[in-house]
């Protein structure tokens, strides 16, 4: 199965704000694996939040939610030290997701 990840702003800033390259690359080396259907390390960590695992340097998490069966969208990352705040922010922005699409889904049948 091949996946569509999209990754939210949040998550494009931390992994540009990483100094550790070799993280750096691993993670970008995951996500691609990641659209190719290669999952990997992966497990639920909360409501309609699951990680990634990337066991480099400190040890990363990649926070994801699933949208439908073929996209995964990046919320944000972290290191194993962050891990229990991160899942409070993925989650949280699992919500604001739910409650955007819940919006649109008005607007749209409220222009009918």
């Amino acid at each position: 199965m091949i996946y569509t990840v999209v990754k939210t702003d949040r998550f494009d800033e931390w992994l540009k704000s990483l100094t550790d390259l070799d993280a750096h690359d691993a993670i970008v080396a995951r996500i691609v694996r990641v659209q190719s259907g290669l999952l990997g390390d992966h497990k639920s960590v909360g409501d309609k939040v699951s990680e990634f695992r990337v066991d480099v340097g400190q040890g990363y998490r990649l926070y994801y939610t699933m949208r439908g069966l073929t996209i995964v969208l990046l919320l944000c990352g972290g290191g194993k030290k962050s891990q229990k705040a991160d899942i409070k922010t993925a989650e949280a922005m699992v919500q604001e997701l739910k409650t955007a699409k819940t919006k649109a889904a008005k607007k749209k049948d409220g222009n009918r």
